[in-house]
């Protein structure tokens, strides 16, 4: 029998991996309209959707990364991801100024946070910047900075450039993901102008022997994406972390030193 603390961290992590727009947003949906409102009789989930649904938050409960999260504090399971990527090519260390793009619920940020702390805690001592970025609000980390908005706009930018007082990024993680439509083509295009930006980001913003770290999708845009990736760093390396569950067709592409 699955416990209530359970289903609730559950049921929390799942609202934020739907809601996670990133820095450039999503389609706007069309606001829902109350039973109140509409008199009409709604159709009833039907027992498979029941089942797939039950099945779903069976697995998430129960898998390792979710539990592995929820002991050490993390927001996410996603932090294993950028926490395998960094372990396999050392990308992340003290003293370095990091920029998160598509930051909330936070996962990334708190990782960095203790990368870059003397011994690894989440709060204390820290040796380093982070800068994260978001169109959707994140709940404060101690020692990272926060920016709500799209990088795109002149203010936003300006936040941005203030808080880096002058610096480049020594690397930039982008966990940025569009609202997918189901649509293969309109998804293609979303994925793709999504690593388009945070490559833009770091050519601007990073320095020339930095680091991207971008996850990509694996699909219509995926052999364009990284030859964008190619045509802006002299290395590329693709890394489908364990902490990626087998069945998503999620990636990352690691950019090393601009071109």
């Amino acid at each position: 029998m699955v416990g209530l603390g359970a289903v609730i961290f559950a049921l929390g992590r799942s609202k934020y991996y739907l809601r996670h727009t990133a820095i450039i947003g999503a389609m706007k949906k069309t606001p829902s309209v109350s039973s109140r409102a509409d008199p009409s009789p709604q159709p009833k989930p039907s027992i498979k959707g029941k089942k797939l649904n039950k099945a779903w938050l069976h697995d998430h409960i129960n898998d390792p990364y979710v539990k592995l999260a929820s002991r050490e504090g993390y927001r996410a399971r996603a932090a294993y991801k950028l926490k395998e990527i960094d372990e396999a090519l050392g990308l992340i260390k003290p003293g370095q100024l990091v920029v998160d793009l598509g930051s909330t619920p936070g996962a990334w940020s708190q990782y960095v946070r203790r990368r870059m702390s003397p011994h690894g805690a989440a709060v204390g001592d820290l040796d380093g910047t982070i800068i994260a970025l978001d169109l959707l609000d994140m709940e404060p980390i101690e020692g990272v900075q926060f920016i709500q908005g799209d990088f795109r706009e002149a203010d936003v930018l300006s936040q941005l450039e203030l808080a880096m007082q002058g610096r480049q990024a020594d690397v930039v993680v982008s966990d940025m993901a569009p609202n997918l439509s189901g649509i293969s083509s309109a998804d293609a295009a979303r994925i793709e102008h999504l690593v388009e930006l945070a490559i833009e980001f770091s050519q601007n913003h990073m320095k020339p022997q930095g680091a991207l770290v971008a996850k990509v999708f694996h699909g219509g845009s995926y052999n364009a994406v990284v030859q964008r990736f190619k045509d802006a760093f002299h290395t590329v390396k693709p890394y489908k972390p364990k902490a990626s569950r087998d069945r998503s067709s999620e990636t990352f592409l690691v950019g090393l030193g601009l071109k």
